[in-house]
């Protein structure tokens, strides 16, 4: 057992203004989840850090190896879980709700990649290598422990979150218990972390280089989730450069199907994929998975924009490209807005107008943007239906209202407080 735990500890995000009119699901949750230490699971190519501290369990370089494991998150010290949904309903606390990663244990650790392999060997031959016989156990294990996750879950779903550039191994598991707190901790809480966070002058372009080297892990990752038994449906929320890792891998995982005569969507289950502020080219967007129908897929794709994130307009400079995560209807040609017409599962949604939503971490730190992902995984309703009534704007794109997702301002409803943390 790996004891960690984050100093300062930062606080759970500011409640959501769904449920500021609307009770916390409490009674939708199962009883063992009815708790203020849940444990969230892993799945990481981080390598070991070199000294066991209470910080970090990982460290920023890269391992050619996978391991799968889990964290307890405490939610403030000595608090009840009635409490916890008291303040769950509250725009103003009484105190801060700190997050504290109190233990950390890598449960599953899977062979180096690539395996070893002769291009003289038959097929046979190469089962009978013990590393791929390892490997392969190590993926039973893995799949039978995600089933017995979901029987105990409200929902047979996997939300998997992915971070961006300059995160730490616990900045990733502090998101992902904001997502899932608030999304009515709905199925199995799944985040994989790769190897970002590599600080200095030029640490964007050393975690880039590591996210197109997690890409294979990721693809591994996302095909065990989806041949485990008992799973209905997989939610993938990836923020920044970690929708460059999620959607390379996702490309090349529908490839591999469409090549194989099956439906992509049939295959790896993913009912949302959230894009949220997205580092991703729109030119290379447009040729790599517009171009190649990457949106059918899925049920729906989600991507949150915002013309004024700071951070990605540095990131704009220093690559040359437009941001996806900046992008505007305006931006768009005849036939983008043709084609993504077409596709119809497709949604831009504009945060511009939304409180204080200039950080690049407004995906979890606006609580108009946190209530829509929400009732997203909740429901999987599209933009425009009751249980998301964003407003439609040209084509594909919709925006958030003041006081989304009510027409007028809930008691107690101000400007939200945004905190900058490290990174993106």
């Amino acid at each position: 057992m790996l004891a960690v735990s984050c100093a300062p500890a930062p606080n759970l995000t500011q409640t959501p203004t769904v449920y500021l009119q609307q009770d916390y699901p409490a009674n939708m949750i199962p009883k063992d989840l009815q708790t203020t230490q849940p444990k969230l699971y892993f799945m990481t190519d981080r390598f070991l850090s070199d000294e066991w501290t209470d910080q970090e369990p990982y460290s920023s370089n890269r391992s050619p190896s996978m391991a799968f494991g889990e964290v307890t998150v405490s939610f403030g010290k000595d608090k009840s879980w009635g409490n916890l949904v008291q303040s769950s309903e509250s725009k103003e606390r009484a105190k801060d709700i700190s997050l504290k990663i109190t233990d950390a244990d890598e449960l599953i650790r899977f062979p180096s990649t690539p395996l070893l392999f002769d291009l003289s060997n038959t097929s046979a031959d190469a089962k009978n290598d013990p590393a791929f016989r390892t490997y392969k156990k190590r993926e039973m294990e893995f799949k039978n422990a995600l089933s017995n996750l979901l029987k105990q879950s409200n929902k047979r779903d996997v939300v998997l979150f992915v971070h961006g550039f300059n995160n730490e191994f616990d900045d990733a598991a502090y998101a992902m218990a904001d997502l899932w707190h608030f999304s009515g901790r709905i199925g199995v809480p799944l985040f994989f972390t790769w190897p970002s966070g590599a600080g200095g002058l030029f640490g964007y372009f050393k975690d880039r280089e590591s996210g197109e080297y997690s890409v294979f892990h990721l693809k591994e990752t996302l095909r065990l989730i989806s041949q485990t038994s008992g799973l209905d449906n997989v939610h993938i929320i990836a923020h920044s450069r970690g929708a460059d890792v999620v959607t390379t891998a996702l490309r090349e995982l529908l490839i591999e199907a469409r090549g194989a005569g099956k439906s992509p969507y049939e295959t790896y289950k993913i009912e949302n994929l959230i894009l949220a502020a997205p580092d991703l080219d729109f030119g290379i967007v447009r040729q790599r998975l517009i171009a190649e129908r990457f949106a059918t897929a899925f049920g729906q794709v989600n991507i949150y924009v915002n013309k004024n994130d700071g951070a990605l307009g540095i990131a704009q400079k220093l690559a040359t490209g437009q941001r996806l995560g900046r992008l505007r209807s305006s931006n768009l040609e005849h036939i983008d807005k043709a084609i993504l017409e077409r596709a119809g599962n497709v949604h831009f949604i504009d945060v511009e107008n939304s409180g204080s939503s200039v950080g690049h971490s407004y995906f979890r730190q606006n609580p108009n943007v946190l209530s829509d992902i929400a009732l997203t995984l909740q429901s999987s309703a599209k933009p425009g239906a009751k249980e998301r009534p964003l407003l439609p704007l040209a084509g594909n794109f919709w925006r958030l209202t003041e006081f989304y997702p009510f027409d007028i301002r809930p008691e107690g409803f101000g400007q939200p407080e945004v905190a900058e943390r490290v990174g993106n």
